[in-house]
């Protein structure tokens, strides 16, 4: 847990401009209150089982298994989540919350695209206006989220500063919410800005890691020995890992989109090329230029792209608690393709890159050894793209 500044060791905390800090200080008495409130906890609970269809496989891929001659390999399916993603666990339990502080509008920034259907999605389901920003880069490689949003009800703001990717969406929703926030709550998608935000979006997604264990224990009578999952701000990441911290037997691995590689100016992974920061309210580690400004970073994944990463993961890297790997675009389109023939199942291009290191890593492990890697999302959204990068327009 982060200490009462919202710090884990030293990083997080709140950076922010002082007309953020009384919605900051609302929602985090809001949140304190309501975190243990067992009519709160119960709404949840029904609707992440009744209407977004939790808990979600762990499923065996014997296939991918025996092919790959090692580890034993689960997958934790988030892409059969409502929505596609891992992004309604989060978005449930932020919209619920923002009900009861009596909030009538949500704000969301959103690179992917999921974190906006799935804020959308809830506003549509809650009868809440919804207001999505997204980089304009990111409209036109994920315009299939696009419509999705807009025919959920929301009003998609294409933002036009910067690199037009989601670090620049962050910091037009900031700005925002700094203008309504009697009414507005703003829904933030990952483990990322000012606190509470990092422990709110952790505590909602570690339901991921809660059942993994759970159903990790009633398959094999025993915890995994690797937990993957890809990680750009890091959502899915803390959830898939939040459960197994304190076992120290447990292997914890994040995979970063390294684009073009970390030894380009095309990267995305902050863990392995970042240096430590402050930016969007936190302390933690940055994609920097040589004069400590934010650097512009690249992925083919528009859910990785972004130039930080979660103060959570950055204390977890620090204590040697987790290790975070890169991986390139290339290794994640050869994933992507690589788990859609051999199981049937199309990844999301984000968790394409964990799935990357899974194919590196488990030839290399004893087949006693058993690995769980997160499918975060499901790969619709990134067909088009996969299709261009091999050389194919299917939108002609």
């Amino acid at each position: 847990m982060p200490d009462s500044k919202g710090r884990f060791g030293i990083h997080g905390g709140q950076y922010i401009p002082e007309t953020l800090m009384n919605a900051v200080i609302e929602l985090e008495e809001a949140y304190n209150h309501y975190k243990n409130d067992p009519e709160f906890n119960k709404e949840l609970t029904e609707l992440l089982n009744e209407y977004a269809g939790r808990p979600s496989n762990l499923y065996y891929a014997e296939k991918m298994t025996k092919d790959l001659g090692g580890a034993k390999i689960y997958l934790k399916r988030e892409d059969l989540n409502h929505t596609g993603s891992h992004k309604i666990n989060n978005v449930l339990g932020q919209a619920l919350l923002a009900k009861k502080m009596g909030k009538t509008r949500l704000i969301a920034e959103t690179g992917a695209g999921q974190h906006g259907v799935a804020t959308a999605t809830a506003a549509a389901l809650f009868g809440m206006e919804c207001v999505v920003f997204m980089g304009k880069v990111d409209c036109e490689r994920q315009a299939l989220n696009v419509y999705r949003m807009k025919l959920l009800g929301a009003d998609v703001v294409p933002v036009t500063s910067g690199t037009a990717t989601l670090k620049d969406a962050v910091s037009e929703c900031m700005r925002e919410w700094t203008t309504r926030i009697d009414d507005t709550h703003y829904c933030l998608g990952s483990v990322m800005g000012p606190h509470p935000f990092p422990t709110i979006v952790r505590d909602f997604q570690a339901v991921i890691s809660r059942e993994s264990k759970a159903q990790m224990l009633e398959k094999e009578g025993r915890l995994p020995d690797y937990v993957l999952a890809c990680c750009g701000g890091g959502s899915n990441a803390i959830g898939s890992f939040y459960h197994y911290i304190e076992d120290k037997e447990v292997n914890l691995i994040g995979c970063e989109a390294a684009g073009r590689g970390i030894d380009t100016f095309e990267t995305a992974a902050t863990i392995n090329t970042g240096k430590l920061g402050i930016f969007h309210g936190m302390k933690s580690y940055f994609c920097q230029d040589e004069y400590g400004q934010i650097a512009p970073v690249y992925s083919i994944s528009a859910g990785l792209d972004y130039p930080g990463i979660g103060p959570e993961h950055a204390n977890l890297h620090d204590t040697g608690r987790a290790q975070y790997v890169a991986v390139t675009d290339e290794e994640a389109v050869n994933a992507f393709e690589y788990l859609s023939r051999m199981e049937g199942i199309i990844p999301a291009i984000e968790s394409a890159h964990a799935v990357a290191h899974a194919i590196k890593l488990a030839p290399t492990l004893s087949k006693d050894k058993i690995m769980v890697v997160t499918i975060s999302g499901r790969g619709d959204k990134d067909c088009a793209a996969i299709a261009r990068y091999r050389g194919e327009d299917i939108n002609e």
